[in-house]
């Protein structure tokens, strides 16, 4: 395959990857592999079709393997998203009192995030985060099972 067509199925991948799905970031180290077989035949090195499919492999698995959990973390802290597991009962303060179902600003994690009220009763003052759905807190009535962890 010419350079300009590994080039372009790599630039294929990572505008896949980056406004069409979320492949957690599978297709971002591929279509990385795929510029960089597209630039080593750019350079002047000329490989065999087999030989460039034997380093789009190698390479696709080596930063996969490699560079994966960490930039999808990084990425998961730069969108201000965060694991369910991590925020699994931690508890904020809100600023105001929460009826059922409604939502408010709440700062949490040195960020300003969306509080919205699963539980049955008014909330006020300290309450318990029962999961995150995206960038929202769901929270309820603080269940108190001692001081916090």
């Amino acid at each position: 395959m010419p350079w300009w067509g590994w080039t372009v199925i790599g630039a294929v991948l990572l505008g896949t990857e980056t406004f069409v799905i979320d492949a957690q970031f599978y297709l971002v180290f591929l279509g990385i592999a795929a510029v960089a077989v597209g630039l080593i035949g750019l350079a002047g090195v000329g490989l065999p079709a087999w030989a460039q499919w034997l380093v789009f492999a190698s390479l696709s698995i080596a930063t996969m393997l490699g560079f994966r959990t960490r930039s999808r973390e990084k990425a998961c802290e730069a969108t201000g998203s965060a694991p369910q597991s991590a925020s699994f009962g931690s508890r904020i303060i809100l600023p105001a009192c929460l009826k059922p179902g409604e939502s408010c600003r709440v700062e949490y994690r040195g960020s300003t995030w969306t509080a919205r009220s699963i539980d049955t009763e008014v909330l006020s003052g300290e309450v318990e985060i029962a999961r995150v759905e995206g960038i929202t807190l769901l929270v309820r009535q603080l269940h108190d099972l001692g001081p916090p962890i």
